[in-house]
């Protein structure tokens, strides 16, 4: 994990990668939780019956937001600002679902501060770019734009 003092410490990582987070296995019971919580019980993630037989992954797969909601969990694991008294997530700017997540597939974030923007009071805007990489891919299963407000 890196670990900036201020916002001006963060400020002088842009452009760099801010690191890769630790897998995390999709299972089938998050995508069915996610499933609740959203309403989208569609059979590709949540009926492995009919995903083994219609389905050409042959198992269910991760929604894609799914996937991009783990964004938060793999930011706190990547950086820390001391100074910074609230942050908030504020959009994404592109996202893709560019490989569908088979359940009990592993995935993790690689991400780079792309841009900084001066906010006030007292604060920044970042746009992170983000990688979620699937184990065993060439592809990510996702890439984003992930924009982000911190306050001192």
């Amino acid at each position: 994990m890196l670990i900036f003092a201020t916002l001006s410490d963060f400020r002088a990582h842009l452009g760099k990668e801010l690191g890769t987070s630790d897998w995390v296995m999709i299972t089938q019971e998050m995508i069915n939780d996610f499933a609740k919580a959203t309403g989208d019980q569609q059979w590709i993630h949540v009926n492995a019956e009919m995903a083994a037989q219609y389905s050409p992954f042959k198992t269910t797969i991760a929604h894609g937001f799914l996937t991009l909601s783990l964004a938060p969990k793999f930011l706190y694991e990547l950086y820390r600002v001391k100074s910074v008294k609230m942050g908030l997530n504020y959009g994404t700017n592109k996202v893709r679902f560019t490989t569908p997540v088979p359940t009990g597939s592993r995935i993790r974030m690689r991400a780079t501060l792309k841009e900084i923007e001066d906010q006030q009071p007292n604060g920044i805007k970042t746009v992170i770019d983000a990688y979620f990489e699937l184990e065993g891919s060439s592809k990510p299963a996702c890439v984003a734009e992930l924009i982000t407000l911190m306050f001192e």
